[in-house]
């Protein structure tokens, strides 16, 4: 059949063009699959905890994504600013994942440790009190609020479902773990957490 018959025949082309696009899906698909099967989470890294989910669930609710990321490229420059380059297996228990592309601010793969727990809540609060140039908004309100037992339960036990290896025991103590906690002290701990599991170097 010549080319020109193809392009004036709708049946045909419409037939055609389905045949290509399901290889090139298949062509991107189906490695993936595969790859999936492989990552697995670096030596050291597990669910989040109760506290560290919330404040993962509250980083993700206030934007923070918009304007940090939480990729170290393979980039020199970038290498020897934040450390080792961001791998998978980082982010195995990541939904969604953080990864982002963005930079107003710095990126916080490797944040948890750098800064001590005061200076975060002081830089969520206002954070021209620590760096006067910067853009980032303040989160007064997020010292007001207090976490949520149920909905931390609730979270816990929906990425259960879908495999992350929390036990019923775990999704039961959540209520425990995050009493009296605010929406400030979650976001803390989940930033305190960040890039602790990252390889050295």
């Amino acid at each position: 059949m010549s080319h020109e018959k193809i392009e004036t025949n709708i049946g045909w082309m419409a037939i055609l063009i389905a045949v290509v696009i399901s290889f090139g899906g298949l062509a991107e698909i189906v490695p993936l699959m595969y790859q999936a099967e492989a990552i697995k989470p670096l030596p050291g890294v597990k669910p989040y905890d109760a506290l560290a989910l919330a404040g993962r669930d509250i980083y993700v609710r206030e934007g923070c994504y918009n304007c940090h990321s939480q990729m170290v490229r393979t980039l020199r420059h970038e290498t020897e600013r934040y450390g080792h380059y961001s791998l998978a297996g980082e982010s195995v228990y990541d939904r969604p994942f953080q990864w982002g592309s963005k930079r107003t601010g710095p990126d916080l793969a490797r944040i948890g440790g750098r800064y001590s727990d005061d200076w975060h809540r002081v830089h969520l609060m206002n954070p021209r009190d620590l760096v006067p140039v910067s853009n980032m908004p303040a989160y007064p309100w997020l010292a007001e609020a207090p976490v949520s037992a149920k909905v931390v339960q609730r979270n816990m036990r929906a990425l259960q479902r879908i495999g992350d290896p929390y036990t019923d025991e775990e999704i039961e103590g959540a209520a425990a773990a995050v009493a009296g906690k605010s929406e400030l002290d979650a976001l803390v701990h989940y930033l305190q957490g960040l890039g602790k599991q990252a390889p050295k170097g």
